[in-house]
């Protein structure tokens, strides 16, 4: 038997990453076209997207979704193109990039819920402490 090499084809990863964004841009886009607009002109952001429908589909909502396919799209590319060896964090078991994702989607879940039970809307500094969050969990867990 020899060693032969066997040759393999290199990733084009500027393809793929852009790919990714003018999907990710367009479906975006799309988002936005699709936003509900009043009388004047206006764009009406909190309106359904979808009247009538069975779920209350407005732009915070479609963009929450859009923001969390597109953390999933980053995550598998990053997965891919740098393969991780699990790692050991203060929580004493082992996670990767995508564990840390959930705990951090989980936790943030959780923040802006007990944000919402006691002190209302609006969660803007309910999500600047899931951010807080997020950097804790990806830097020490």
């Amino acid at each position: 038997m020899t060693d032969t090499a066997i040759p393999t084809r290199r990733a084009n990863w500027p393809a793929i990453y852009g790919a990714a964004i003018i999907i990710l841009g367009a479906a975006l886009g799309f988002l936005i076209w699709a936003t509900p607009v009043t009388e004047d002109g206006a764009k009406a952001w909190t309106d359904p997207m979808i009247p009538g429908g069975w779920m209350a589909w407005t732009f915070p909502v479609a963009l929450f979704f859009w923001v969390i396919a597109s953390l999933l799209v980053l995550f598998t590319i990053l997965a891919v193109r740098f393969p991780e060896t699990p790692r050991r964090g203060i929580l004493r078991i082992e996670t990767t990039r995508g564990d840390r994702l959930f705990i951090t989607l989980l936790g943030s879940a959780f923040i802006c819920l007990g944000w919402l039970f006691f002190f209302g809307a609006p969660v803007w500094w309910g999500l600047m402490l899931c951010l807080v969050y997020a950097a804790a969990v990806f830097r020490w867990v």
